[in-house]
């Protein structure tokens, strides 16, 4: 096994509403003035080193040739990306006005996007950070030129285990006690339920990265706003799955036109699989796909296979511009023979 990467660096990016924390992940040299924007966020309790294999992966140009689907890789842009902590997680400061919504999370989305002054950007959303990416891409269209979501955290209201877990931690007093009950357990203890709950073979996750992880829940222990940010973000995505009429997040999806990609995993114990219907209907020409014998993070559990679906959706989007580019020119081509006729006739 070899050893994995390290986490991209980062910088903290002064926005509107605050300060958030931005790694990013230049693309390779053979990519060099070629590479697209690609934004990613993460989910609930994560950060943006969830995405450190995956960018590592798509900053590097395709191999050139045919995926099943018969997508030429060979058509594929590397991708410039940038991950995200959200306010609070990560090395973000929590948010100045306490405010932990889905709309406030989208908000800085969208302010980071217009910072940088590159759009429209490949948006990439995991669990949590799926909802907020859905909500950017149906609330801004302009800013997303195509959507990849694992896992999204969107409204279901069939009982789990564990999403009902975190519908208790919203129970004003009940969710700040259970977190300090739970803080008493080892980081060591606390890294391992994380991957177990969130991984379908834990045995996937390098022992690097466990080290790194672990290391992680102890620097965030001594924050002291780390119940407070999880609290907040728990009740915002509640209230987005009692959340009816046009302001939610289904509607949000059915808005969406950026071409759509969206990823489950068949032992995911967070959101269900089955959703993978609802998102097909949903979301219009998606391709919804459910990975077989993965979690609720496949971008950390298997890298390479959710790049090659990711490039399929590049390679498809590149094909379709090649072709309405070809139909351009030939709707153009008779027009320009009839003006050279129209000047030879006038000579």
């Amino acid at each position: 096994m070899t050893d994995p990467i390290p986490a991209w660096p980062g910088e903290l990016v002064t926005l509107p509403t605050g300060k958030i924390y931005v790694r990013s992940a230049p693309a390779g040299a053979a990519a060099a003035g070629r590479a697209e924007p690609a934004v990613f966020v993460h989910g609930l309790g994560g950060s943006a080193t969830n995405w450190t294999d995956l960018m590592d992966l798509l900053r590097q140009p395709a191999a050139a040739g045919q995926q099943p689907g018969g997508a030429d890789y060979g058509q594929v842009p590397a991708l410039a990306g940038e991950a995200l902590d959200l306010p609070g997680f990560g090395f973000s400061p929590v948010p100045a006005d306490g405010d932990y919504s889905i709309d406030a999370k989208a908000r800085t989305v969208i302010e980071l996007i217009e910072h940088r002054r590159r759009w429209p950007v490949h948006l990439v959303g995991n669990s949590l950070g799926g909802s907020v990416a859905v909500r950017v891409a149906g609330r801004r269209p302009d800013l997303v030129k195509t959507l990849t979501l694992v896992s999204p955290a969107l409204p279901d209201l069939r009982p789990r285990r564990i999403p009902l877990r975190v519908t208790v931690v919203c129970v004003p007093g009940v969710g700040q006690w259970a977190l300090r009950r739970l803080d008493r357990h080892t980081a060591e203890s606390r890294t391992l339920g994380t991957v177990q709950e969130v991984y379908a073979d834990p045995g996937l996750m390098h022992p690097l990265r466990y080290a790194e992880e672990t290391a992680e829940v102890r620097r965030r222990d001594e924050l002291g706003y780390v119940h407070r940010v999880l609290v907040g973000s728990a009740r915002g995505l509640v209230h987005e799955y009692l959340r009816v009429g046009p302001l939610s997040l289904w509607r949000d999806a059915a808005r969406v036109t950026a071409p759509t990609l969206v990823l489950y995993g068949s032992n995911d114990q967070l959101v269900r699989p089955a959703m993978a219907g609802r998102a097909a209907r949903a979301f219009r020409g998606a391709r919804v796909v459910v990975l077989p014998m993965l979690g609720h993070v496949a971008m950390m559990e298997r890298p390479e296979l959710v790049a090659g679906e990711i490039r399929g959706l590049l390679a498809s989007v590149a094909s379709r511009a090649r072709q309405a580019g070809h139909a351009d020119g030939e709707r153009s081509a008779p027009r320009h023979a009839a003006t050279q006729a129209d000047a030879a006739g006038a000579g």
